[in-house]
């Protein structure tokens, strides 16, 4: 760790706190192994990949602070990004704002990236950081969807749904992470949004009930969200692509 009292100007936080139910019974999500290294390390190498970011906040599970600690300690980062490690909450809204607070003065700009998304390439975290210092207050990497949607009236799981509506899908975009903020920003819209059942888990959505503007920029396929057992074995293709073609 370097000299805490470096000034800093974007900071990553990763909430890591879930246990990630749909994958099954185990270790949590964030700690599943991918090509033998967890999940957790990928993503925080992809937030430390970009020169902007100096620091990375690692929300940890409650009980889990000094394992994840020791975790990153045992795995190489870049040596120009620090990061801490901090307990996080019982929702994500709960661990995003704990990651905030651990934040030390001198932030300008705030990236809250899924733990689950271990795969982001430093271009869409890069284009993230812009958009936000070219002044907006909230951006979040999307893409268009492929699948046309319909709106249903949820029911009982398994039997047929009633059909409300077809939005445009050309009006529709899938978001990712990381989530790019102005910090007052941020912080301004956790403290307006009240925690209700599991809490608000697109902090952008958070933003939008300030009134503030929120933007897009182009997501990447590779963005995706580890959450089922064969999302593990399409990451572990993209990876085994990755030391293929570029040495990775």
């Amino acid at each position: 760790m370097s000299d805490q009292s470096r000034p800093y100007r974007t900071a990553a936080v990763i909430p890591a706190a879930g246990r990630g139910v749909r994958l099954g019974p185990g270790a949590p999500k964030a700690l599943r192994s991918l090509s033998g290294t967890p999940m957790l390390i990928h993503a925080v190498r992809a937030m430390a990949a970009s020169r902007s970011v100096s620091l990375v906040v690692v929300v940890a599970p409650p009980d889990g602070a000094p394992e994840v600690k020791n975790l990153l300690d045992e795995h190489a980062l870049p040596e120009r990004t620090d990061y801490l490690v901090v307990p996080g909450g019982d929702t994500r809204q709960e661990s995003v704002r704990l990651g905030l607070d651990a934040l030390p003065e001198g932030i300008s700009a705030v990236l809250v990236h899924d733990a689950a998304r271990p795969l982001v390439p430093v271009d869409t975290v890069d284009a993230v950081i812009e958009a936000v210092r070219d002044g907006a207050p909230a951006v979040v990497p999307a893409l268009p969807l492929a699948d046309t949607v319909k709106e249903v009236e949820p029911g009982v799981p398994g039997e047929p749904e009633p059909v409300l509506g077809t939005p445009v899908r050309a009006r529709l975009r899938a978001v990712q992470t990381p989530q790019g903020f102005d910090r007052d920003t941020l912080v301004r819209a956790h403290a307006a949004v009240a925690v209700s059942g599991e809490g608000a888990t697109d902090d952008a959505g958070m933003v939008e009930q300030l009134g503030a503007p929120v933007v897009v920029v182009p997501g990447h396929e590779e963005a995706f969200k580890v959450t089922r057992p064969l999302d593990l074995v399409l990451a572990e293709a993209v990876l085994a692509r990755r030391r293929a073609n570029d040495g990775f």
